[in-house]
């Protein structure tokens, strides 16, 4: 089960040099539709097709709602990143997919707006949520699938230390159509130079 204290409203859940992570609160529905609703030319070929009312008010509730029931279950822990000099959310950041027993893994996926691209804050997001995973949640492995033309992401990934293990065919329905995806991974051993055996 996760630490709750990561979750009070009265302080960030993560926090690094440059942004901060919080789970997602019903007071951000304006900021996160309006961010959405300028980047969806930017966000859409690397996402499932989005609804008709992808960012309408009921189905930002029903989002929080995933989030939660999530959370409180121990399947995920979904954030939204912002910026520290601003308090703007600028993204959001899921790990997912959470195992315990003998897989101990998640997977990550995230979103950037498309203003604050290619500015370093997704790394930075990204390194924060591995140190949690890790650290906090005691994972030895997460994982993170990426379509090979999305370079942006690609270069991401591997700046964090994720390592390419191979090619996922037709692994997930991206703006309706099947694509491949490559998987990445970092292991825990991997952030302190060790090396993992079986």
């Amino acid at each position: 089960m996760f630490a709750l204290s990561f979750f009070r409203r009265d302080a960030p859940a993560l926090k690094g040099e440059r942004v901060y992570l919080r789970a997602p609160e019903a007071g951000d529905y304006h900021e996160w539709a309006s961010l959405r609703g300028e980047s969806r030319a930017f966000l859409e070929p690397w996402e499932p097709r989005w609804a008709a009312d992808e960012l309408d008010r009921s189905a930002w509730r029903q989002r929080l709602g995933r989030y939660r029931e999530d959370f409180a279950n121990g399947n995920a822990a979904a954030f939204f990143i912002f910026e520290n000099a601003t308090n703007r959310l600028v993204g959001g950041i899921t790990l997912g997919n959470i195992r315990h027993g003998v897989a101990q893994s998640g997977q990550i996926g995230y979103w950037m707006g498309q203003r604050y691209a290619g500015q370093g804050l997704m790394l930075e997001a990204l390194l924060l949520l591995t140190d949690f995973g890790f650290d906090t949640l005691r994972l030895h492995r997460i994982e993170a699938a990426c379509i090979p033309g999305n370079k942006r992401s690609v270069r991401v990934l591997e700046k964090a230390g994720f390592q390419r293990e191979g090619l996922l065919r037709s692994y997930l329905r991206i703006n309706g159509n099947w694509q491949d995806h490559h998987l990445y991974a970092l292991i825990a051993d991997d952030r302190r130079g060790g090396t993992t055996k079986g």
